[in-house]
């Protein structure tokens, strides 16, 4: 029996002796393999509402998916990653705050003069006209180059729609602009096109603008069809949404330029790839948001809907010639 217990501690103490010696090496094992798991942080300027944010989200989940579990980006939208602020947002991207966007050309493009290409008045003036400008390849190489020198690698692109006009009255024509005071984003492009059209363009926050609306200092604003509907903007008075295609949109899906140099080729492919995905899907959405079901479900909460002829786009886009070569030029186009 004596023999027997001293066999056994003998056993405890020599499997004790090979815990011991192996916990350094299980740890730097376990250690490993928590490293394979690269977290990113992915930001957008909008929530899942609008195609933007679908489009990060949808980018995130297919970023996991197909890099096996490798890469798990974690979608933080309504610019959380910078401060609440989109304007603030190609710039931390560029400086490493964060690893991934979705971003909109219109809104980069104080940082980044050539993406105000796709707002450029009347240049695509439907859909399918945005999509070939946003797929022709000589585009995406220039504007891809443009983005690498500073340090940010853009791995897909897709068109995001228009910016179209909402107003308390019928604007069917140039003249019907004149002295009227509309609410624009940040931007000294289209600010110009609608100086152009003999409008005060006023930038302000979606609070001020109904405070504005209401108080009858705001004639309409410029706003997706989206946000058209999200924001019930009818329901502020501007009943009246004019589909004049007049600036442009894309989606930018972009990485920081350290993050993607730190990627595998591998793992540079799943990104790429789940973009793409992504860009079909916020397309898709956007096609959806504008089309007749989508129009009509507008109607019926009082909007007054009027697509522009090809005619009517001629007559606005003849107004603000001026304004296209001036920003042809400052673009290089």
């Amino acid at each position: 029996m004596e023999n027997a217990n001293i066999r056994r501690g003998q056993i405890w103490h020599g499997l004790y002796l090979l815990i011991v010696a192996g916990w350094p090496f299980f740890c730097i094992a376990q250690q490993g393999m928590q490293a394979e798991v690269r977290e990113l942080k992915l930001s957008t300027a909008l929530g899942p509402a609008y195609p933007l944010g679908k489009a990060g989200e949808v980018w995130a989940l297919r970023i996991r998916e197909r890099s096996g579990g490798r890469i798990a980006a974690r979608h933080v939208p309504g610019a959380g990653l910078s401060q609440r602020d989109p304007t603030r947002e190609f710039a931390a991207l560029k400086e490493g705050g964060i690893d991934l966007a979705v971003g909109s050309a219109q809104v980069w493009s104080q940082q980044i003069t050539e993406l105000n290409l796709f707002s450029l008045p009347w240049l695509a003036r439907n859909e399918a006209a945005l999509d070939a400008l946003v797929g022709d390849a000589s585009v995406r190489e220039m504007l891809t180059q443009r983005l690498e020198r500073s340090g940010v690698v853009a791995v897909e692109w897709a068109g995001n729609g228009f910016l179209e006009l909402a107003t308390r009255f019928a604007a069917h024509q140039p003249a019907d602009l004149d002295g009227s005071r509309i609410r624009t984003v940040r931007s000294p492009l289209i600010e110009d096109t609608l100086i152009a059209l003999h409008a005060a363009p006023a930038t302000m926050t979606a609070a001020e603008a109904r405070a504005a609306a209401a108080s009858g200092m705001l004639d309409g604003q410029l706003t997706s069809i989206a946000a058209y509907a999200a924001t019930r903007s009818y329901a502020d008075g501007f009943v009246h949404l004019l589909l004049w295609d007049a600036h442009a949109d894309a989606l930018v899906f972009a990485v920081n330029q350290t993050v993607w140099n730190a990627l595998t080729e591998v793992d540079r492919d799943a990104v790429r790839e789940a973009a793409k995905d992504a860009a079909r899907l916020a397309s898709a959405l956007g096609r959806e948001l504008t089309g007749d079901s989508a129009l009509a479900a507008l109607a019926t909460q009082g909007a007054v809907v009027h697509r522009l002829t090809p005619a009517g786009k001629a007559f606005y886009s003849q107004a603000t010639e001026a304004v296209y070569k001036k920003w042809s030029a400052a673009i290089g186009a």
